[in-house]
C-alpha cells in the first residue's frame, strides 16, 4: 500500500505537470524613468491580462522580466539583455526603447538566436533585412517621407529645414526625406539643424537663432518626445511659433503627445501639423484607453502628470499588440513541441569574445518563435498586425493639427490616394492638393497658410540688375531712368510689370531692389553678356530685363521660363499694289471659277434652246442664227438683259434657278472688285531672307544683340550689316533705303509696329529662340519658383492687360501684306460649288423629263424610223429631222394657226365663189380648208395615191393657192 500511494502521488504530479502551461520567459527592456517607458509597461500588463483571459487554456504562458535601462545609454540596454539571455534564458526580448540600443540588443539576440521585438525603434537605420532576429512592431519612419513631401506640395512650400536629433534615429530620416522631396519635384532642403541628445538649453537656443536669421520658415521636427519638447519650448521663447511659421511634426513627436507635458503642448506646439500612424478609435480602443489609465495610475501613483494630456502615445498601442503577437506565437510553438522551451545548446566559442558573451547559450525555441511571429496576422489595438519583411505593415497615416492639448485629425495620407479628408474618398492617383485636407489653424491662431519663406529681420534685400540706360523708343518695353540729383533709380515698362506680377504669385515674400551697371551708364550702352556674367560671379542676385535665353548663357546661369514670344523675324516696308495691275478686273474670280462659270453659261443657253426650239419661234431659224441666239441669250442673263420669251415650264424652272445663281455670282464679283479697287492692298517688299543674301542688300539689327552673330552665320557679310539702337532709327533706315530689312527679335519688332504700323510689316518667324527670361544663379530655387509663377501669370487675364497697356492692339498690323491679292480676296470655285451643283442638276433634270416626254409622244414615229433606217447615221438624221419640226400642237402655234385660218377662210371664200361660177357646183379646193375630202377620181395620182394639186389660174389677184397636206402640218 505504501508503494501504491507513492506511485499514485507520482502519477498525479506527472499529470498535473503535463496539464499546467509551460512558462516562456520574455525579457522587457525599457527606460522606466520616461513616460513612454512607464506607459509601455502598463500596456504590457493589460495585454497579459486580456490575452490569458481570452485564452484560458493556453499551452504556454509568458513570464515577463522587466529591466530598466537608460534611454541615452545603449550599454545599459546591452547589459540588461546580456543578463536576461545568460542568467534567465529568455526566449524573446521586448524592447529596447531606442533604435541605437536596439542595434546592440539585436546583436546579442542574434548570438542567442532569440527574436528581439521592438515597438518603439522606428529608425530605418535598423533593418530586419540586415538583422534577421530583429522584428519591428511599429511603423518605420521611412514611410513618413512621401507623406511629408505631399504636405509640402499641398501648401506650396518649396524649402523645408529638418530639425532632428543628432543620432542614428534622427539622421536616418534625412536621406528618405530628401528623396521624397526630390520625387515630388517641388521642394528641397536648403540646410539642416541637428541637435545632440544631451544638448544644453543654450545650445538649442543658439541653433534656433541661426535658423531665425535665415529665410526658410517651415521646419520638420524629428526627435524623441523629451528633446522635441525642449526644442519647441525654446522656439516659442524665440518667437518661432508665431504667425508665418510652420512646423511639421513626425510620428516621433505627433505620435507621442501623451508623453509630453500638456503645458508645453499648449504654449509651444499650437498650430503644428503632425504625421502619425492611423489608429482607428473603435469601442475596443476606447475601452483599452480607459483601462490603461487605471493600470498606469496603479503602477505609477506619483506620475499623474504623465496622463494629463488627452492623447495616448502610439507606443502603448503597439506594445499591447507586440505582447499578443509573442503570446500567440508561443502557444503555437509549445503546442507543437512542449519540450522545446527547456532546451538550449552551447554557443559557438570558436571566435574570441568577452567572457560574459561566451556564456550565452543558443535557444532552440527562439528560431521557432521568430518564424511563428513573422507568420501571425490578427486585428490588434493598433490596427491589423501583419509583418512584411520583418516590419509592421502600416500604409495609412493620419494628418493632425495640434489644437489645445490634443491633435485634431484633418485628413489622411495613403500611398495610393495621397492626401484625402477621409479614407473613403480618394485624391485621384497620388493627390497632393490642399483641398484633400480639412481646415488648419496655423501658429498664431492664423487661418492663412504660411508662405514658408521670408526675408529675415536684418536680412539683406536681393540685388537685381536691370539693363540701362534704355533708348526712349524702347521704354514701353523697359524703362530705366536714374534721377540725376538723388541717384534714385526709376524702373518701369512691360518687363518690370511682368517681373513684379510674377513675384506677387510666389508662395513667399521676396524683397529686392534694382541696380544698373555703372560702366553701362558711362558708356550709354548695355552689354547683356556682361550683365549675365555679374550673376555668375555672384556680384548680383539676378537680372531683370530683356535677356535672351541662349545655350552659352544657360551654361553659367539659370533662366526662368520665357515670359515673351520667341523667335527672330524680318521687318520690311510694304508697297501698294492696286495701281500696278491692268487686268485686275479678272482677279475677283480665280481661273477655275471663270472657266466653270463660262461653261455653265453655255450649258444653260443650250438647255433652254433644246427645250424651246420646237415650240418657240424665237429659237428657230437658220443654224447661225440659232447659235447666236444660244450665246446671246445665255450671256445676256449676266446683266438680266435677255429679251427672248420663254414658253416651256421646264425652261422657266431652269432659268429661275440660273438667274438666282447669276445674281449671287455677280454680287460677289462686284463686292470683291470694289474691295480691290478701293481698299488698300499691300505686299511686303521682300519675302525671302535668301533674296537679301543673294542680292547683297543691306540689313539692320539691334546693336549689341546676338542677332548679328546669327546673321553672319547664315551668310551675310559684315559690310551688309548695320546696327541701330532705337525704333526711330529703324524707321529712318527703312524709309530712306539705307537697309532693305530689319532682322530682330519679335518682341522688339512688335514694339516698333505699335508706333509705325502703316508702312511696314513683319513676316513669319525666321528662326526660333527661347525668348526672354529672368536670370538667377545656377541652381537657385528662384528659377523654378519664378517659372511656375510666370506660367500662372500667362494663364491669367492680367497678362493680356499688361501687353495691351504697353503694346496696344496689334492684330491689324501683324499680318498686313503677308499675302497677295489673289490669295486673300479672289473667289474660288469651292465657294460656289453648291450653287453650280443645284443649277446643273436642275438643267439635267429638265433635259431628262423633256427627252422622255418626246420619246413617248413620238414613239410610233421613232419605231418606224428604227425599222426603216438601216444605219445609225440615218437614224440619228431622221430623229434630228423629227425634232427640228415645229410642234404645232403646242399652244404657241395653235394661236398663230387660228389667226392664219381666220385670214385664209375669208380669202378662200371669194375664190370658191368664182370657181363655182366657172366649174359648177363643186370646188376642187374646198378640202384645203378642212371642209371636205377631195374627190379621188379627179385628184388621185396613179403612182402614189396621194392628193395632188395643180397651180390654179390667177383669180382675183391671187397667183395661186397651195394645197395643205398632213405631211406639211
Amino acid at each position: 500500500m505504501k508503494y501504491l500511494a507513492l506511485v499514485s502521488i507520482f502519477i498525479g504530479a506527472t499529470i498535473a505537470s503535463a496539464l499546467s502551461p509551460a512558462t516562456v520567459k520574455v525579457g522587457v527592456i525599457m527606460d522606466l524613468s520616461t513616460p513612454a517607458g512607464r506607459g509601455s509597461l502598463a500596456a504590457l500588463s493589460l495585454a497579459y491580462t486580456d490575452f490569458y483571459a481570452s485564452h484560458p487554456d493556453s499551452p504556454a504562458r509568458l513570464l515577463l522580466l522587466p529591466r530598466n535601462s537608460s534611454r541615452s545609454d545603449a550599454v545599459d540596454a546591452a547589459s540588461a539583455a546580456l543578463d536576461l539571455i545568460s542568467n534567465h534564458q529568455v526566449a524573446a526580448i521586448l524592447g529596447p526603447q531606442t533604435s541605437s540600443s536596439a542595434a546592440f540588443v539585436t546583436d546579442l539576440g542574434a548570438r542567442a538566436r532569440i527574436p528581439v521585438i521592438s515597438f518603439t525603434a522606428s529608425s530605418p537605420s535598423l533593418s530586419p533585412t540586415l538583422s534577421p532576429f530583429f522584428i519591428r512592431a511599429v511603423p518605420s519612419d521611412a514611410a513618413m517621407g512621401p507623406a511629408i513631401a505631399a504636405l509640402a506640395s499641398a501648401f506650396s512650400w518649396r524649402r523645408l529645414v529638418p530639425i532632428y536629433e543628432d543620432s542614428d534615429f534622427g539622421a536616418s530620416l534625412i536621406p528618405i526625406l530628401v528623396d521624397a522631396l526630390s520625387a515630388s519635384g517641388d521642394s528641397q532642403i536648403p540646410y539642416r539643424c541637428h541637435i545632440p541628445p544631451t544638448a544644453s538649453d543654450d545650445r538649442i537656443f543658439m541653433e534656433l537663432y541661426r535658423l531665425k536669421t535665415l529665410q526658410t520658415r517651415v521646419f520638420v521636427l524629428h526627435a524623441p518626445s523629451a528633446l522635441a519638447a525642449r526644442i519647441l519650448s525654446a522656439a516659442a521663447e524665440s518667437g518661432m511659433t508665431e504667425t508665418d511659421y510652420a512646423w511639421i511634426l513626425t510620428s516621433a513627436v505627433a505620435g507621442q503627445l501623451g508623453s509630453i507635458n500638456p503645458a508645453i503642448i499648449l504654449n509651444s506646439m499650437q498650430g503644428g501639423i503632425g504625421v502619425r500612424p492611423f489608429i482607428q478609435r473603435t469601442d475596443r480602443v476606447r475601452d483599452f484607453e480607459k483601462r490603461w489609465i487605471i493600470e498606469f495610475l496603479n503602477q505609477n501613483p506619483n506620475h499623474t502628470a504623465d496622463i494629463a494630456g488627452g492623447d495616448l502615445s502610439s507606443s502603448n498601442y503597439y506594445a499591447y499588440d507586440a505582447f499578443w503577437a509573442v503570446a500567440t506565437a508561443a502557444n503555437a510553438v509549445i503546442a507543437a513541441d512542449p519540450a522545446v522551451v527547456r532546451s538550449h545548446t552551447a554557443s559557438d566559442r570558436s571566435r574570441t569574445v568577452p567572457a560574459e558573451i561566451s556564456k550565452i547559450q543558443v535557444s532552440n525555441i527562439g528560431p521557432k518563435l521568430l518564424k511563428s511571429i513573422q507568420e501571425i496576422q490578427f486585428d490588434g489595438i493598433g490596427g491589423r498586425f501583419r509583418l512584411v519583411d520583418g516590419e509592421l505593415n502600416v500604409t495609412v497615416f493620419q494628418i493632425v493639427n495640434v489644437n489645445g492639448e490634443i491633435a485634431r485629425g484633418i485628413g489622411f495620407w495613403t500611398p495610393g490616394s495621397g492626401l484625402s479628408k477621409d479614407l473613403k474618398s480618394s485624391g485621384g492617383g497620388n493627390s497632393a492638393e490642399r483641398s484633400g485636407l480639412g481646415p488648419v489653424i496655423w501658429p498664431g491662431e492664423s487661418a492663412a497658410v504660411p508662405k514658408g519663406w521670408e526675408i529675415p529681420t536684418g536680412g539683406k534685400k536681393m540685388r537685381f540688375l536691370v539693363p540701362g540706360p534704355v533708348d526712349p523708343g524702347f521704354r514701353p518695353f523697359l524703362s530705366v531712368v536714374s534721377d540725376p540729383v538723388t541717384g534714385e533709380l526709376n524702373v518701369g515698362g512691360y518687363v518690370i510689370e511682368m517681373f513684379e506680377a510674377s513675384v506677387r504669385r510666389l508662395p513667399y515674400a521676396l524683397q529686392f531692389e534694382y541696380f544698373t551697371l555703372p560702366e553701362a551708364e558711362k558708356m550709354k550702352t548695355v552689354d547683356y553678356d556682361a550683365l549675365v556674367k555679374t550673376v555668375y560671379d555672384q556680384k548680383y542676385d539676378g537680372v531683370v530685363g530683356d535677356v535672351t535665353i541662349t545655350a552659352n548663357r544657360s551654361e553659367h546661369v539659370g533662366f526662368t521660363f520665357p515670359y515673351t514670344t520667341s523667335g527672330v523675324s524680318m521687318l520690311v516696308p510694304v508697297r501698294d499694289v492696286r495701281s500696278h495691275r491692268a487686268w485686275i478686273f479678272l482677279k475677283p474670280l480665280t481661273t477655275d471659277l471663270w472657266l466653270v462659270s463660262g461653261a455653265f453659261f453655255i450649258l444653260t443657253g443650250a438647255v433652254v434652246w433644246f427645250l424651246e426650239h420646237r415650240i418657240n419661234p424665237e429659237f428657230r431659224g437658220p443654224p447661225a442664227h440659232q447659235i447666236g441666239t444660244v450665246f446671246y441669250f445665255s450671256f445676256s442673263t449676266l446683266v438680266f438683259a435677255h429679251k427672248e420669251t420663254i414658253m416651256s415650264n421646264l425652261s422657266k424652272l431652269v432659268m429661275t434657278i440660273w438667274v438666282f445663281v447669276v445674281l449671287i455670282l455677280t454680287s460677289s464679283y462686284t463686292a470683291s472688285l470694289t474691295s480691290m479697287l478701293t481698299v488698300r492692298q499691300v505686299q511686303p517688299s521682300i519675302t525671302d531672307i535668301q533674296e537679301l543674301i543673294v542680292n547683297r542688300k543691306n540689313v539692320g539689327f539691334l546693336r549689341h544683340s546676338f542677332v548679328k552673330g546669327l546673321l553672319l552665320n547664315i551668310g551675310f557679310k559684315e559690310s551688309q550689316l548695320f546696327g541701330y539702337k532705337s525704333p526711330e532709327e529703324y524707321k529712318n533706315a527703312l524709309s530712306n533705303g539705307s537697309v532693305a530689312a530689319i532682322i530682330d527679335e519679335i518682341p522688339y519688332l512688335k514694339l516698333f509696329l505699335n508706333s509705325f504700323c502703316d508702312n511696314f510689316t513683319m513676316g513669319n518667324p525666321l528662326y526660333k529662340t527661347s525668348g526672354f527670361g529672368f536670370v538667377f544663379p545656377k541652381g537657385s530655387s528662384l528659377v523654378s519658383d519664378m517659372s511656375r509663377a510666370i506660367l500662372k501669370l500667362t494663364e491669367s487675364d492680367e497678362m493680356v492687360e499688361i501687353e495691351r497697356r504697353w503694346f496696344g492692339e496689334q492684330s491689324s498690323c501683324m499680318n498686313q501684306g503677308s499675302s497677295s491679292i489673289s490669295a486673300s480676296n479672289s473667289l474660288d470655285f469651292n465657294s460656289f460649288y453648291g450653287l453650280f451643283l443645284i443649277t446643273g442638276g436642275a438643267s439635267l433634270l429638265a433635259l431628262l423629263i423633256y427627252s422622255l416626254s418626246f420619246c413617248y409622244r413620238y414613239r410610233h414615229s421613232l419605231a418606224t424610223i428604227n425599222a426603216e433606217e438601216k444605219t445609225l447615221r440615218r437614224r440619228l438624221s431622221s430623229i434630228a429631222t423629227l425634232y427640228d419640226e415645229k410642234d404645232l400642237s403646242s399652244h404657241t402655234f395653235n394661236k398663230s394657226a387660228e389667226a392664219s385660218i381666220d385670214v385664209r377662210g375669208r380669202s378662200s371664200s371669194g375664190i370658191s365663189h368664182q370657181l363655182d361660177a366657172r366649174a359648177g357646183s363643186e370646188s376642187p379646193f374646198s378640202f384645203a380648208l378642212g371642209t371636205e375630202t377631195p374627190p379621188s377620181s379627179e385628184f388621185a395620182s396613179p403612182q402614189s395615191g396621194t392628193p395632188q394639186w395643180m397651180p390654179p389660174p390667177a383669180v382675183g389677184g391671187h397667183d395661186g393657192m397651195e394645197l395643205i397636206t398632213p405631211a406639211r402640218i
